[in-house]
């Protein structure tokens, strides 16, 4: 079936729907919206979007153990025939980082890779999260896309100071190398097989200096494809703000159209 699918950081599900999440879901297209950082409980969330709720969206959530970190959520035009919280992780089995939903033939995910920070306990927690998730997404099969906030750039084409980030967690050796041995195990960076020779598209800006005005931004923000779906993806947008002033989040949503 065709699918558009979009996911978004959305820093805060509750700030952001104050600041024009709700009229975006009203107007958007998309039939599955992925969510992170919520930041909220489940009762938060589904009161923060009640207005969505009302018009139709179905919500799906896990919901962060720890107060205002993580959480992620799956919007959707319908209800999905199943959905499951984590990937069979003790240790991050209550953290809000990553559900799944099915739909039909095709199984989306929610993911939320924490940023990190390097030679720190933040940043050794990030690669126990990432060894757990990847060794469970290489076991996955059959048309499956696992969206969100990877908080990994994974090329010097994908942020625009990489010269000065090469020590900086979110381009380090070792994501970038874990994002490659996804790839390599059969994914599809959908986003970047659409717009191979661009710089870009990024998808987060600093709400520091005028990094959006420059556009000196991070593309940490993708979708990551198997199966048919690979080569159902048509069109990918990052839905960048018009100015600085209508943003709702630090990050732009990210948009594929599967035929």
């Amino acid at each position: 079936m065709p699918i558009i699918l979009s996911t978004v950081n959305v820093n805060g599900v509750r700030a952001a729907a104050t600041k024009g999440m709700l009229p975006w879901l009203d107007a958007t297209e998309a039939d599955i919206v992925c969510l992170q950082e919520t930041r909220a409980t489940d009762a938060q969330v589904a009161t923060a979007l009640a207005p969505a709720l009302d018009a139709g969206w179905v919500l799906s959530h896990a919901e962060p153990e720890s107060k205002g970190r993580a959480g992620v959520g799956i919007l959707s035009r319908r209800a999905p025939d199943a959905v499951r919280i984590g990937f069979g992780s003790s240790e991050f089995a209550e953290s809000g980082r990553y559900l799944e939903a099915d739909f039909g033939e095709v199984t989306v995910a929610s993911v939320y890779v924490h940023s990190g920070e390097e030679n720190t306990p933040k940043q050794d927690e990030k690669y126990r999260f990432m060894a757990e998730l990847g060794a469970y997404l290489k076991t996955r099969t059959g048309e499956f896309v696992v969206s969100g906030d990877w908080n990994i750039a994974p090329a010097e084409v994908d942020l625009k100071n990489w010269k000065g980030n090469q020590k900086s967690a979110g381009f380090l050796p070792e994501e970038r190398a874990w994002i490659a041995e996804l790839l390599a195990a059969g994914y599809v960076d959908v986003v970047r097989a659409l717009h191979p020779d661009v710089a870009g598209p990024y998808s987060w800006w600093s709400y520091r200096g005028r990094a959006f005005d420059n556009d000196s931004g991070w593309r940490i923000d993708y979708q990551l494809a198997l199966g048919e779906l690979t080569t159902r993806a048509k069109q990918a947008v990052v839905e960048r703000a018009a100015a600085y002033d209508q943003r709702w989040s630090d990050h732009a949503p990210v948009t594929v159209q599967y035929r």
